[in-house]
């Protein structure tokens, strides 16, 4: 099989480097709109040919679109004018629903397979590109029922051989869920640096005091602004809500600290507790 990855950044570059060293297919193009990130990839090694795009489709079985989303969007139907009923076209975005729409009566629609690895650092570029990034991660593939059993096959395979358990789910479906679990996170770690980038001007003190918990939930705010902003405008109207529950319970907190309520912030921290074993005790079910 042969695979053109299209953005060699992260995401790009961890799958073609765990698919080469797993043996999923013995040859990869590349294609960018970075011409440096096209040389960088093929310097280590996770491309073997930095091609036009034109060249990539035309000689790729597999095609793997792994570009912000709102590029993505607009590529995928391109792609899909393109290519023949024995290629596959998956992307990795993490909106679904925008992308789905987009190609939902395209003639090529059935070659396209909609999935979102659920994988990522806050690093960028092909550097940052890692094997071992998607094992034992969650990956959705939406809308399953529109894509040809064949190319779904192939691209459950290929996220088996990513080592990377696989769940179902509508792409309208995935886009609320996603809101919450991912992308509220984001904008909190954004949100929380900036506070504190404008409260506290001494960086040095920022530097000396900031504890590990302080690193851990600022972490995700070291992400790239090129890929986020297209995901939260691409599904602002989950994270409308997302945002509306969220800034309610920070006012509701806010006023106990305030009013010096320590039983009801114990009360509300220890229900939030709860999270813990939400997170280690249930194990995802593959809903095929």
């Amino acid at each position: 099989m042969k695979i053109g990855i299209i953005g060699l950044g992260l995401i790009g570059g961890s799958v073609a480097i765990s698919l080469r060293k797993r043996s999923f297919a013995n040859y990869f193009y590349g294609f960018d709109i970075n011409n440096d990130h096209g040389a960088e990839a093929k310097q280590i090694g996770f491309i073997d040919e930095f091609v036009d795009l034109d060249t990539l489709i035309a000689k790729s079985d597999l095609i793997v679109v792994a570009i912000p989303v709102d590029k993505a969007r607009k590529l995928i139907s391109s792609i899909l004018d393109k290519v023949s009923d024995k290629q596959i076209v998956v992307d990795m975005g993490s909106t679904k629903s925008g992308v789905c729409e987009e190609v939902k009566n395209h003639p090529n629609r059935k070659q396209f397979v909609a999935s979102h690895p659920i994988a990522g650092t806050e690093n960028s570029g092909p550097s940052a590109a890692i094997d071992n990034l998607f094992d034992t991660k969650i990956t959705i593939i939406c809308d399953k029922e529109l894509s040809d059993p064949t190319a779904v096959s192939v691209i459950e395979k290929m996220y088996e051989c990513l080592k990377m358990r696989i769940i179902y789910m509508n792409s309208e479906e995935h886009d609320r869920h996603i809101a919450y679990v991912s992308h509220l996170s984001h904008i909190t770690s954004f949100m929380l640096g900036k506070t504190v980038l404008e409260i506290e001007k001494d960086e040095k003190s920022i530097f000396n005091m900031a504890g590990s918990g302080f690193e851990s939930t600022v972490r995700l705010a070291k992400s790239s602004p090129a890929m986020w902003a297209p995901i939260l405008e691409q599904n602002k109207k989950h994270l409308s809500v997302a945002l509306d529950a969220y800034i309610k319970n920070l006012n509701e907190f806010k006023k106990f600290i305030e009013d010096g309520d320590t039983y009801s912030t114990y009360k509300m921290m220890s229900e939030v507790n709860e999270i813990r074993r939400v997170l280690k005790g249930i194990k995802p079910i593959e809903n095929k």
